[in-house]
């Protein structure tokens, strides 16, 4: 995955600053993230599900809103409507750059803005919320005593998580004045909406109101025990697997050509997180997965280990092979399944391998067949095991072939 630094101009004319995470392989998709109330692009949640997404396929725009992070303005002059204002702005610079969104995805209020958003921009397919408020006047209730000094002075120092911002009486009237029910109604893309049920920030119910107002195609997905910031990791991480899975049916995502010599194309592998073992597997633009070792190898056991893969694949091409043959031969056979184990043992405890006092790599088979099958069949489909194809590479010579990339 790439990273690069962009700018673009506001909706006030103002710089803003920009992140856009690009997939290594194909690019299969383009997004925005809006961040969290007074949040930046940096956030951890931000971060990570936009790095996450990049690694599956799917370019992520991530930009600090007008007065925040590292982008130009006054956030005192901002408001719901500037927030929505950059969003289109955002999505405007993409398309320009030939790269028009097909998804938004908003945290928090940034939540309540890509719902607001998505109606102005043509390109977006898919639209999916994370701890979103149904009210953006939801906001005010942070201000605490302050509110009653904005409404007499018209400005008041307020601290939000730590840190002092000026807030206007616009900005009050403006969330005040905000209804998100008309655009939910006429969102008329795909919704995701993703919430905690022990959100303290903003209540699980702002999710049920925003779920009960779209119409289909909608999807509610619950993100267990994790805080309104998503903070921890894999929370976020989980939040991002499941927006790219959901996102493949909507986004109408096609599958690259595959290069030359690779009739099935490139199955990408990548590093999620550098401090273990834990890797993005991606074939294509539809299907991903993830590789990992079990915690007492240092891995975090969120994946099958590569040789359960190879196992795996081992195991499919058999159930596939014996199902192609009975298939053919118009057999009884109602169901196959398939265990497959691995192991290293001694080259002399294999009677069909070559003297040799090194260890080699054993898969043992146990194949279950059900079905009104005679002994004859049976037979015959344990023998058809052995020609699978994945049987016969592992079985002849391979050659592995290895170069680095340039750069």
């Amino acid at each position: 995955m790439s990273n690069s630094k962009i700018t673009f101009t506001g909706h006030n004319g103002d710089t803003l600053a920009a992140r856009l995470d690009m997939p290594e392989g194909p690019h299969l998709a383009t997004a925005i993230f809006a961040h969290c109330f007074t949040c930046s692009k940096d956030i951890p949640a931000a971060r990570r599900i936009s790095q996450r997404l990049a690694a599956m396929g799917i370019a992520v725009l991530r930009f600090d809103f007008t007065g925040l992070g590292y982008s130009g303005g006054e956030f005192e002059n901002t408001g719901f409507t500037s927030n929505v204002d950059d969003l289109v702005l955002a999505a405007k610079y993409l398309a320009d750059k030939g790269s028009p969104p097909a998804m938004l995805i908003g945290h928090s209020l940034g939540g309540a803005a890509v719902l607001k958003a998505a109606g102005e921009i043509t390109s977006v397919k898919a639209v999916v919320t994370l701890g979103a408020p149904f009210d953006p006047a939801h906001v005010i209730h942070n201000f605490g005593c302050e509110i009653e000094e904005i409404n007499k002075n018209g400005v008041a120092e307020v601290n939000l998580a730590g840190r002092p911002f000026r807030i206007r009486k616009e900005f009050i009237d403006d969330v005040s004045a905000a209804n998100l029910q008309p655009a939910i109604a006429k969102l008329g893309r795909a919704l995701l909406v993703m919430h905690a049920p022990l959100d303290e920030t903003v209540g699980i119910g702002s999710a049920s109101q925003i779920f009960l107002a779209a119409r289909h195609p909608k999807s509610f997905v619950t993100l267990d025990n994790a805080d309104h910031l998503i903070s921890r990791a894999a929370d976020a991480e989980y939040a991002a697997e499941v927006i790219a899975t959901w996102a493949a049916r909507y986004l109408d995502i096609r599958q690259p050509a595959p290069p030359p010599g690779a009739p099935e194309g490139v199955v990408r592998v990548e590093e999620a997180d550098p401090r273990g073992f834990l890797q993005d597997v991606n074939a294509g633009p539809r299907h991903h997965t993830l590789a990992d070792e079990p915690e007492t190898y240092g891995g975090t056991n969120k994946g099958m280990t590569p040789y359960q893969f190879l196992s795996a694949g081992l195991g499919a091409c058999t159930s596939m092979t014996i199902r192609m043959y009975a298939r053919r031969k118009k057999w009884p056979l109602d169901h196959v399944s398939v265990d497959v184990t691995h192991d290293k043992v001694h080259a002399q405890d294999c009677e069909s391998c070559e003297a040799a006092n090194n260890k080699i790599d054993r898969f043992n088979r146990i194949i279950h067949l059900a079905g009104d099958l005679d002994r004859d069949q049976r037979q015959k489909l344990l023998e058809i095991a052995d020609k699978c194809p994945v049987h016969r590479t592992l079985e002849g010579t391979i050659d592995v072939v290895t170069v680095l990339a340039d750069g």
